[in-house]
């Protein structure tokens, strides 16, 4: 994996001006950190600044809204994507999760304060206020189709909204602790939730009842993953009859992201366990990237792929800062991660560098989704960030 560099956050607006400088730095392991800048040698008449590198690093190009630096002593490379636009009227506070529907069209997030709302995915203009959850909403997103939304709260609480006129539909109680993540099974027949409670559970959205503990482990679940298995791998079978309102359970393999530093996997159906990894530190997240591929974040910044097929050692290891992993996001033939020290970054399998997110300042990005080329950030700062890959 490449050695990390990284530009002063604001980097776009400092070298927008005839000599602004903007810091650079690059971060091997185990090694001295090389501290570098940028500097405006004026605006080209295209509105492109030119901008010069000092001693060890190279600009290879530059647009409105992108650069891309090398180190070439450390073989480093990142392309730096500034926002195309920025939403800050959204929340007054921290934003704790988001999601882009299907169509590409509505926004929904979350916020530490107290609200969740809809809002127009191309300019942040508000829509809706979903109100309902007591204290904080920890997750939410949209089913399938784009018009309904599912959330989870510190309330314990599991609710089913409209996103056309804003009404709570269903409202799904047993756990004990808060919701920290939740999963939708197929076309969102059946959702799964992941709680403080040291459970994920199995909910029937047409009868809003519980079709059951899929899994009970005595810690906290902060994140969860549904995802068709590969054919080769064997997810064991029920010892009960399934219930015929589980739609779409079959083949599906569930990942557990838990607190007590372990992985876990089980056939959601079958319930029987496929594998459990020990990492480093507490999991915060995980995501498939295909049927026998994943990904899972820690507290102590490592991204682990594994293979469901030999889980024992991972394909690799992926650490750039010690900074907690916030959120995964299978994207294109790579991944998209953000982490707690306002880094989000872009890994593509074709690419021999690392497109880096920029505009966050050292606080975290919990969560990021994407829609067609735009990607959509929500950080601690209290900020929505749109980057548009077309400015690459």
């Amino acid at each position: 994996m490449a050695v990390p560099l990284r530009i002063q956050s604001d980097w776009a607006q400092a070298l927008r001006k005839d000599e602004g400088e903007a810091w650079l730095s690059c971060h091997p392991p185990g090694k001295p950190t090389l501290y570098g800048s940028l500097t405006c040698q004026g605006i080209g008449l295209d509105g492109i600044p030119e901008v010069t590198a000092s001693e060890g690093f190279i600009v290879n190009e530059i647009n409105k809204k992108s650069i891309h630096i090398s180190c070439p002593k450390e073989n480093a490379s990142s392309k730096f994507l500034a926002p195309y636009t920025t939403f800050s009227r959204i929340h007054t506070k921290s934003i704790t999760c988001l999601d882009i529907s299907s169509g590409g069209g509505l926004g929904v997030s979350s916020s530490t304060d107290g609200s969740m709302k809809i809002w127009q995915a191309s300019n942040g203009e508000l829509r809706r206020v979903l109100e309902g959850h007591v204290f904080d909403v920890n997750c939410c997103r949209f089913f399938p189709s784009g018009l309904v939304v599912l959330s989870g709260g510190m309330d314990a609480q599991l609710k089913i909204w409209s996103a056309e006129d804003a009404s709570c539909v269903v409202t799904f109680k047993g756990h004990k602790g808060g919701i920290l993540d939740t999963a939708i099974v197929d076309r969102g027949k059946n959702v799964v939730s992941a709680s403080r409670d040291g459970t994920a559970r199995l909910w029937d959205c047409g009868r809003s009842a519980c079709l059951g503990v899929i899994a009970d482990c005595g810690s906290s679940i902060n994140g969860v993953a549904v995802g068709t298995a590969d054919n080769s791998i064997n997810l064991g079978s029920p010892e009960q009859m399934p219930s015929e309102r589980e739609v779409g359970t079959e083949s599906k393999m569930l990942l557990l992201a838990r607190e007590d530093k372990k992985l876990q996997c089980l056939g959601l159906q079958s319930r029987q366990p496929v594998f459990l990894f020990i990492g480093s530190d507490a999991f915060n997240c995980c995501s498939f990237l295909s049927g026998f591929l994943l990904l899972a974040g820690t507290q102590d910044g490592n991204i682990y792929q594994l293979d469901v097929r030999s889980p024992r050692a991972p394909v690799q290891v992926i650490h750039r800062s010690g900074a907690p992993v916030m959120s995964l996001l299978s994207f294109r033939d790579g991944f998209i991660a953000s982490q707690g020290d306002g880094s989000s970054f872009i890994v593509q399998q074709d690419l021999d560098y690392v497109i880096e997110l920029t505009g966050a300042d050292c606080d975290p990005v919990y969560k990021v989704a994407t829609w067609e080329k735009q990607i959509y950030t929500c950080c601690r700062d209290g900020l929505v960030r749109r980057y548009q890959l077309s400015d690459l």
